[in-house]
This record gives structure tokens, sequence and C-alpha cells, in this order.
């Protein structure tokens, strides 16, 4: 599959790609082989060129002969730094521009929350008009993480619950529906999480939702609610690279160096091998008797990027892959409606 990114350059820092030929097939196919899909990357900063990185590979390698257009947009009242406004005017489209654009599927993520309650963010406003567009607009549309809990909460009054802890790791979920997007599924799927808060199960099945997976350890993951649009819903975050936790781990370490959180951050669950979990433990006990930011310079990161497995990658694409045949297959008869048939005699 072919993946354009809109106002990216062909070679870049951000997210270096060639863009291969186009077939002669797909290049006179029909328009429904050509999917405009737009991603809201809400991502603080340090992940924000990652996360159009990690939508774009998964996207791009899913099996499927068509063209993605895809197009970058963020919301306004997510913090902003100079950064992140340059890289904003830079590459991704004017937001406001979204209203009148026109898009076959739309991703969009969550957002680290800084409020308890997510209708005092400020941003609350802007994503839940989003909500009201996306159903209205496109054919699909992916609600992940902090953005899923906004979705359900604008659309039906569903609140998250805070956990006792993070729920941050690599989780194994069970099947719960035999839905044509969890198709050629195995059991069980892996999952990534990295969230403070749950959406119960029992509140989405009263509403109306169609629960996909789930996990002993970590609730729900895959959840669907198809009216005027199909949306997807994820806790989890399948479209991480094979180091994002680890990373992500590293970041809690080093506010806890900086003093900005009080307890060292717990590992990602059954995510690292014995060797790895005995590399972090040691440099555990490093940062407790020397708690200084300086030390994080020391931190293994790269030396274990290597080692860790990407376990949960085949079957996020599997998924995708499902979405964005079930677009192309929306836009297949709308563009070639059935004629009716004539009665002869």
């Amino acid at each position: 599959m072919t993946v354009l990114v809109d106002r990216y350059p062909c070679a870049g820092a951000v997210f270096p790609r060639s863009t291969p030929a186009i077939s002669r097939e797909v290049a006179h196919d029909d328009q429904s082989r050509h999917i405009d899909i737009g991603l809201i990357n809400n991502m603080p900063d340090a992940a924000m060129e990652t996360t159009v990185r990690q939508f774009a590979a998964l996207l791009g390698s899913a099996d499927t002969r068509a063209v993605i257009h895809l197009k970058l947009f963020s919301m306004p009242g997510v913090p902003s730094s100079d950064w992140r406004r340059g890289h904003l005017s830079t590459f991704y489209s004017d937001f406001d521009d979204l209203w009148d654009t026109h898009l076959d599927g739309l991703i969009v993520t969550g957002t680290e929350p800084r409020a308890a309650d997510l209708t005092a963010e400020p941003y609350w406003t802007c994503l839940s008009k989003i909500v009201e567009w996306a159903e209205e607009t496109t054919m699909a549309t992916v609600w992940s993480c902090l953005a899923a809990h906004a979705a359900v909460l604008h659309l039906d009054a569903i609140k998250r619950s805070p956990l006792n802890e993070k729920c941050f790791g690599l989780f194994e979920h069970v099947t719960m529906s035999d839905h044509w997007l969890i198709q050629d599924q195995s059991s069980p799927i892996l999952t990534p999480h990295s969230r403070w808060n749950e959406i119960p199960e029992d509140a989405l099945v009263s509403s109306g939702y169609r629960v996909l997976s789930k996990s002993i350890a970590a609730g729900v993951d895959m959840f669907v609610k198809e009216r005027k649009s199909l949306f997807l819903f994820f806790q989890g975050h399948p479209e991480y690279d094979a180091d994002t936790m680890l990373r992500e781990y590293r970041r809690d370490v080093g506010r806890f160096l900086r003093g900005e959180r009080q307890t060292y951050p717990q590992m990602p669950r059954q995510y690292f091998d014995q060797a790895t979990t005995n590399t972090l433990n040691a440099f555990r006990e490093r940062a407790l008797v020397d708690r200084r930011e300086e030390l994080l310079s020391a931190f293994p990161t790269e030396h274990l990027s290597n080692s860790l497995p990407h376990a949960w990658h085949s079957q996020a694409l599997c998924t995708y892959r499902n979405w964005l045949d079930y677009i192309v297959k929306r836009k297949a008869s709308k563009t070639h409606p059935r004629r009716p048939l004539r009665r002869v005699g």
C-alpha cells in the first residue's frame, strides 16, 4: 500500500519515507481505492513525530490495494510549546480547515490528561465537535485511548473510572465477538496499554457498544459502535513500536529523578525478559540512592531496544487491514451503486 503524507517532505528527519511507485493497476483503478484519511494527532511534543510515523507505517503495511492520502491535524487547546507551534505550521493543515475537508476515515489520538474531569480540559468543546463531525462526515473513525474516553463521554455520558495504579504493559486479550473487524485474528490478542483510567464494560454494553476484546488484567480494549459512521475504539495502543513502552518508562524515570513524581515508576508488565528486568532493576537501585537528573543519561535505552519484542504488530495490522477494507468497500458502493434489475417482458 502507498501512503502519501500531506505536507511532509519525501525524505526528512520526521518521517523518512520512500514513496513507492503506484502500480498501473491501482493508479488507473476507480477512486474507491484512493482513501483520504485524517490523523488528528494530539500527542505531547516528545511523541508527535513518532505517532505520525507509527500510524503511517501501520496503514502502509496493511495488505490492501489502495493509495492512502494522510492529512495531519492537531486540536487547538492542547498545550503548545514554541517547537510545537512551528512544527504544526510547517507540517500540519490548519485545524479550521478540517470542517470543510473531505475525509473517508479519521484517526484521533489522545493526549496526557491534565484535569480529573475531561469536560474541564481546554480542548473539550473542540473534541466534542470532532465526534459529531466524524459521525456525519466519515465512513469510519478510530478513537485512541483518551480520545476513546472522550468520545463515549460525549456520545453516551459514559464516564471513565480512575485506576489505583497505571495500566501499563503488554496484555493478552480474548476475543468477545465474531465481528468482521477482528476476523482472522488468533486469540489471545496482544496489545500494549498505557493509561490511568478505564471505561467500565457494563456501561458500554448497556449503551449499545459491542466489545470485541478484553483482558482479565487490563479490561476492555477494542469496542465498536456503528451508526452513520463506524466508530472503532481502542483503550490500548496497537500502533506502538517495539520500544515505545521502554521509552515511556524512561520518561517516567526521568520525572522521578527530577522530583516531578514521588515514587519510582513500575515497569511495564509482561514486556521485558528476565535479563532486561535485571538490568533495569539495577538502574532502579542506583537511582534510589543517587536521585539526580544527570543519572538519566546512563539509562540503557539503546542497549535494550534491540532485544524487545514486537509481538502485537501482526495482529494490529490485521485489525487495520479490516478497517481499511471496510472503507474501500463502502466507498466503492457509493462510487458505483448497484443498478436495479430491469424487468424483461
